[in-house]
């Protein structure tokens, strides 16, 4: 019992890796997760306006896409899209940490466009024919008025797709990160390995839980308040008067 406390709770080296956790390595984390989300976020909203294209040329690309980054397991996809840059040596690729957030865009992207596409499928059909009875074209309606309330029925899922590429950013250290640009797993793992004991990584994982926990909070905070907002108040009768109109004098 007292080798599992302290290779687990060892005080002095969670204090000790505690400061970079949370200067640069809370700060990689955050950098990779947000620049991928909202990357992904782009990519995402063209896959789902593609994949509701009456255009099969448009459609089967977008399922391709879909089921290739759904489909294959994120380790490997980081690997293999890293490897493969750096095998064609581009110059503005050459940093492992644009790369990273290239692989958690690509992944993300295809998990974002199926939660877009159902978003925008669950708009009524009603609401596209009154934007053309108004005189508005498919663009415009889309633009306007259909892939806004979509977005807007997503954001709990878009939110629980944002905890999931915060856990994945852990991956990208199969890329190698420098000591600058290591995030929160790398310093964790780097300093469990150098110890030989298992507290750095319980410190990791208590940072990645400061992290998605509040996030996590906020998901149902937005699904309550959507929930409520759609809620109409029921219209109450007006209460009959007690007065007999036959008993009114003239």
């Amino acid at each position: 019992m007292n080798d599992l406390l302290h290779n687990f709770f060892d005080w002095q080296l969670i204090g000790d890796v505690l400061p970079d956790l949370l200067t640069y390595g809370l700060r990689n984390t955050l950098i990779l997760s947000v620049l991928s989300a909202l990357l992904g976020s782009v990519i995402g909203m063209v896959l789902a306006i593609m994949s509701l294209s009456s255009r099969p040329w448009l459609r089967a690309p977008a399922r391709v896409y879909t089921d290739i980054f759904r489909g294959m397991p994120a380790a490997l996809t980081i690997l293999m899209i890293g490897e493969g840059v750096f095998s064609a040596q581009i110059s503005w690729l050459a940093s492992p940490y644009p790369v990273a957030i290239l692989a958690l865009s690509l992944m993300s992207g295809a998990y974002i466009g199926e939660i877009f596409r159902s978003g925008i499928q669950s708009v009524e059909k009603g609401q596209g024919e009154a934007c053309r009875a108004l005189g508005m074209t498919h663009g415009q309606a889309m633009r306007l008025v259909v892939v806004p309330q979509g977005v807007r029925r997503v954001l709990p899922a878009m939110v629980n797709q944002f905890i999931a590429i915060i856990k994945d950013s852990s991956l990208v250290y199969f890329l190698g990160l420098i000591t600058s640009q290591r995030e929160l797993f790398r310093i964790g793992q780097d300093d469990s390995v150098a110890t030989g004991n298992l507290s750095p990584l319980l410190a990791t994982g208590l940072c990645y839980l400061l992290l998605t926990v509040p996030l996590t909070h906020l998901v149902n905070y937005i699904d309550r308040r959507l929930r409520d907002g759609s809620r109409r108040p029921a219209v109450t009768p007006e209460e009959p008067s007690l007065v007999d109109p036959k008993e009114v004098l003239v």
